[in-house]
């Protein structure tokens, strides 16, 4: 009898998948997967200002006063909202405070109870991708 060759685990079918183990050839010819590195601060102004006309001081004084706006923006009310357009919108919630429970069952301990203590108001900050940012994926 002769040596049956194994298929390549690429061409086997679903059902097969599972049991199958990839050949050597496969994990050779395999790409290794390049580390994901986010841009930092000094890639995302050195790209700004390739793509537009500004200097790389005019795009950095740009970004360091965008935190400023949107501050300016959600201080203003109570139910306050800024918005990149197309990317995201940013939300000011208010949250009422919250009185105080005592003998609650306690989910993680059947048969127990706890007490919960009262929170105070507060506000919620909400982020929401637009459709701009959601196409991007």
């Amino acid at each position: 009898m002769a040596k049956e060759k194994k298929a390549c685990a690429k061409s086997q079918t679903k059902a097969d998948a599972p049991k199958a183990k990839s050949c050597k050839s496969c994990k050779a010819a395999a790409p290794k997967p390049v580390p994901f590195k986010p841009l930092t601060k000094g890639d995302i102004v050195q790209q700004l200002a390739d793509a537009t006309a500004l200097s790389k001081k005019d795009v950095t004084l740009v970004l360091d006063n965008i935190a400023p706006v949107i501050a300016k923006s959600l201080a203003s009310s109570n139910d306050a909202s800024f918005t990149l357009p197309g990317l995201i919108k940013i939300e000011k919630q208010f949250v009422p405070a919250k009185e105080g429970q005592k003998n609650v069952p306690d989910p993680f301990h059947p048969g127990q109870t706890v007490d919960r203590p009262a929170r105070p108001e507060h506000y919620k900050i909400k982020v929401k991708a637009l459709k701009g940012l959601k196409d991007m994926a």
